[in-house]
């Protein structure tokens, strides 16, 4: 953060809890996603739990903040969880920095190893794919494998895939529109040759209008991601699948995107991820998993192997 010159505001008395009124105000100009402000009520309410919010926003220093941190350690979150609270906060303190409201101060994340991300496992998948007979079960289910397919072949987010309308699937060209992307930038994606497949026969069953959104509830309207959540987590568990996280199933996409040899550069357009080094963290951490086929693809097992052949080839005698 560059250094400026502190200049005290008159109202640099204001609480701290007014100063995220005015922040949530200027996210909300400035037309942040709601889930985004959600995000930073989640933040300033567990800082709430720590620090007197009705206290002038000007007492809030370094310090105030080094005790944050520890409060937090001693609760036992993860390291990475902290982080995510303290990114929240920095952002809303940085805000009333740049005000003139609180002096400036660095603020510092703390160190967290990056955990493998857990994913779906081949059985797992083979479990959740395998499809109902339409006959006999309810709208309710086949929706739901159709969303697990669609969230396996996509690696869509929750709230992107929740406001997918049916005239977003273009079968003719293969491609999907994403209205509503975290980084708010309309997106297009491919369509799979399976999930083209899987849509079509599921519109048959879904019908409805081209502004209609694709996954519904039982009435034609919107499946909010509460229910989309609750449908996975019963579909899941029907079927003795314990993990019921949606967020995994992207997790999964890219997994399997890397090991089956796809580049990091589509990944990154595919995902919707502003930046390539948060893709680049999907190869580092999936840990033992990345053994597969590794001789096959590694250099020096291809040259060695290269050269063995070349020399077998050489003794062979001549017929």
């Amino acid at each position: 953060m560059k250094k400026r010159l502190f200049i005290q505001r008159e109202s640099s008395s204001i609480s701290l809890e007014m100063l995220f009124e005015k922040f949530i105000l200027f996210k909300k100009m400035n037309n942040v996603s709601v889930e985004t402000i959600i995000y930073y009520e989640h933040c300033f309410r567990f800082f709430g739990e720590y620090y007197d919010v009705s206290l002038a926003c000007n007492t809030v220093n370094m310090e105030v903040f080094h005790g944050y941190i520890q409060h937090l350690q001693k609760k036992t979150i993860k390291p990475i969880t902290i982080n995510s609270y303290l990114r929240g906060m920095r952002v809303i303190l940085y805000y009333g920095m740049e005000l003139g409201y609180i002096r400036d101060f660095k603020i510092s994340l703390i160190k967290a190893d990056k955990e493998i991300k857990e994913t779906y496992t081949d059985r797992e998948l083979e479990i959740l794919l395998e499809r109902p007979d339409v006959g006999k079960c309810s709208f309710a289910e086949y929706r739901t494998w159709v969303i697990i397919n669609y969230l396996l072949g996509t690696g869509n987010r929750l709230s992107t895939m929740a406001n997918v309308k049916n005239k977003d699937i273009d079968f003719c060209n293969g491609l999907i529109t994403l209205t509503k992307t975290k980084n708010r930038k309309q997106q297009l994606i491919p369509l799979s040759s399976a999930l083209s497949k899987i849509l079509k026969e599921y519109l048959i069953y879904r019908a409805g209008s081209p502004d209609d959104y694709l996954f519904c509830n039982s009435y034609g309207e919107q499946l909010a991601k509460y229910g989309i959540q609750s449908s996975i987590k019963r579909y899941n568990t029907k079927r003795g699948v314990t993990k019921c996280s949606i967020h995994l199933f992207r997790h999964t996409f890219a997994k399997n995107w890397i090991l089956n040899g796809g580049d990091i550069f589509r990944l990154q357009r595919i995902l919707g991820h502003s930046s390539l080094d948060i893709v680049k963290e999907y190869v580092n951490i999936f840990g033992t998993d990345l053994q597969r086929q590794f001789d096959e693809f590694n250099p020096l097992d291809n040259i060695t192997m290269k050269t063995v052949q070349a020399k077998t080839r050489l003794k062979m005698p001549r017929k």
